[in-house]
């Protein structure tokens, strides 16, 4: 049992993270500027954003910033790894969508073949190896990318019906909505009360595994919200390989979440 004195502190310790909470901190460690936020949360979950890449910690309120200091310095051949991964993937970001540019679909690249024609604009894959994407002369490069992400949605809109028919009756649940949309930070949300299940636009350019991962991890969250031992445990009797699959995610340029979260 905690006496007056020592009650005193821990309370002082939280009432100046509270404070801390409002202001969020920028630390240098080996050259990289991390942005620390105080959180009403336990341990804490480190983070890499596009496209500069920006490194971002999400920390305790009682967390000494030492020992935030030495989470970040464990951390920081992943930082290091991530960071020049979103360097040399930035292309989606800066692609002008014209002819011989790669697109990943299902997780293998695809070369653009762009024609320009009068009629409908289109969008197909052809051959083994190309997806053809048919506009009108004159069509703009935020159009176009408008055209593939719509064609990335319609082809996930196809494969997530299945793979709910498969997983649903193994997992023990069944979602009442489920939908597609672009996200900055997951690659997946469950909102428990409502069973709506949220997937990724990014997904149509991961491997199946991925996508099956996720949605099977989402299932999973109908049964156990919180990411704990019951969690993991279901996750490891309906996918074995879930770890890997995970770590596949985790090479993928989305926004990264530390593995050990």
């Amino acid at each position: 049992m905690m006496r007056g004195p020592e009650r005193a502190s821990a309370r002082a310790q939280v009432e100046a993270g509270i404070a801390m909470a409002a202001q969020p901190v920028e630390i240098v460690v080996d050259d990289i500027t991390v942005e620390v936020v105080r959180k009403n949360i336990r341990g804490l979950r480190l983070r890499v954003y596009p496209p500069h890449p920006r490194v971002r910690v999400s920390a305790a309120l009682v967390a000494s910033a030492e020992s935030v200091r030495q989470a970040v310095v464990g951390k920081l051949d992943w930082i290091k790894r991530h960071r020049a991964r979103f360097a040399a993937q930035s292309f989606q970001a800066r692609c002008g969508m014209t002819d011989g540019e790669l697109h990943p679909y299902l997780g293998q690249q695809y070369r653009l073949l762009v024609q320009e024609r009068p009629g409908p604009a289109k969008v197909e894959l052809c051959g083994l190896d190309t997806i053809e994407l048919c506009v009108r002369p004159g069509t703009g490069t935020a159009r176009r990318k408008e055209l593939l992400d719509q064609w990335y949605r319609e082809r996930l809109a196809e494969l997530v019906p299945p793979l709910l028919e498969q997983w649903q009756p193994v997992v023990g649940v069944r979602a009442a909505h489920w939908g597609i949309k672009k996200m900055k930070t997951k690659w997946g949300s469950c909102n428990i009360r409502a069973r709506r299940i949220w997937l990724n636009l990014e997904l149509a350019r991961c491997s199946p595994r991925c996508l099956e991962f996720v949605l099977v991890h989402e299932l999973a969250h109908l049964l156990e919200r919180l990411h704990n031992k019951r969690f993991y445990a279901l996750m490891d009797s309906f996918l074995p390989h879930w770890r890997a699959c995970r770590e596949e995610l985790h090479n993928v340029p989305l926004a990264y979440d530390s593995p050990d979260d």
